[in-house]
């Protein structure tokens, strides 16, 4: 199968780019980073979570930052929540995209949500049914997909049920997560047939972290099989509260950049997105973790 003739980069920088860091960012700069990131020709943002302040006290002004961004109508802004209490805190917050989440591994889900996965499955079905009547729409995340810092190897067909079970739930997408990073390109090809197998290839999207710095060529390998849906994070901000020593996500740039070289249309501006991350870089007090992004500066 060739490649797809256009990708959508969902860029999660905002939330799962900023959700671990130790300093409080502040409203001001998380609000400037969406509207930044609005003006390069990103059509989905995730914007923020609604989730427990005393678990990521970095998400507390969740419904502040929604406030305060310059929404784009040509954009998406799905905001990240785990229960019914938290899609209420959204749609009061003006939430129209939401975004639910779980693990394929068992013994994730039992330290992350302190539930098993049908029990946070059963948690989402009154999400999905109040977003539905709502007309918001519902992307779901599935982590550890190809390993668990916990439990180990993952088996394929717990990845393809889970991802199954929130398709027919009413998800219009299904995001396939790497969380720790440990996935090679041909685990990473694997798995993605088997989820297509069961949900149709339009409906996925795939999100890898570089622990071992595998995840563009990760990436290649499922554009291969016809995946057009890509997460990253500007800067390759990021990492798992839960996975000890997983580092960021792929960086936002790096995937531009391969995509563009590979004739692929993102319709996103690589200098004005670079030149983001390099902002956030700043603000964050280190280095960009995008390899394109500090070629670009070099220029």
């Amino acid at each position: 199968m060739g490649f797809p003739a256009e990708v959508r980069i969902v860029e999660v920088g905002p939330r799962d780019g900023l959700q671990n860091e130790k300093t409080d960012i502040g409203t001001a700069a998380k609000i400037e980073l969406i509207d930044r990131l609005s003006r390069t020709g990103l059509r989905s943002i995730e914007a923020t979570a609604f989730v427990s302040p005393k678990w990521v006290p970095q998400m507390a002004d969740a419904a502040q930052v929604l406030a305060g961004i310059h929404r784009d109508p040509a954009i998406a802004y799905p905001v990240l929540v785990p229960n019914e209490q938290g899609y209420e805190r959204a749609r009061a917050a003006g939430a129209q995209e939401v975004a639910v989440f779980t693990a394929a591994s068992e013994a994730f889900n039992l330290k992350n949500t302190n539930a098993t996965i049908d029990q946070s499955l059963e948690r989402f079905r009154p999400v999905l049914e109040r977003a539905a009547a709502d007309g918001v729409r519902v992307r779901g995340y599935v982590s550890t997909v190809l390993g668990c810092p916990y439990q180990g190897a993952v088996p394929l067909a717990d990845v393809v049920r889970v991802s199954r079970s929130l398709h027919a739930m009413g998800c219009y997408e299904i995001s396939l997560g790497d969380t720790i990073g440990i996935g090679t390109p041909e685990k990473a090809r694997a798995m993605l047939k088997a989820v297509a197998a069961e949900v149709p290839m339009p409906a996925l999207a795939i999100h890898f972290h570089d622990t071992y710095g595998q995840a563009l060529a990760n990436v290649l390998a499922c554009l291969e099989q016809g995946v057009a849906v890509v997460d990253s994070a500007v800067s390759g901000a990021g990492g798992c509260p839960y996975a000890k020593g997983a580092s960021g996500n792929v960086a936002s740039e790096d995937v531009v950049y391969m995509l563009h070289g590979l004739g692929i249309r993102t319709g996103i501006d690589l200098d004005a997105l670079a030149g983001t991350g390099r902002w956030l870089a700043g603000l964050l007090g280190r280095e960009t973790g995008s390899k394109a992004g500090k070629a670009l500066a070099a220029q």
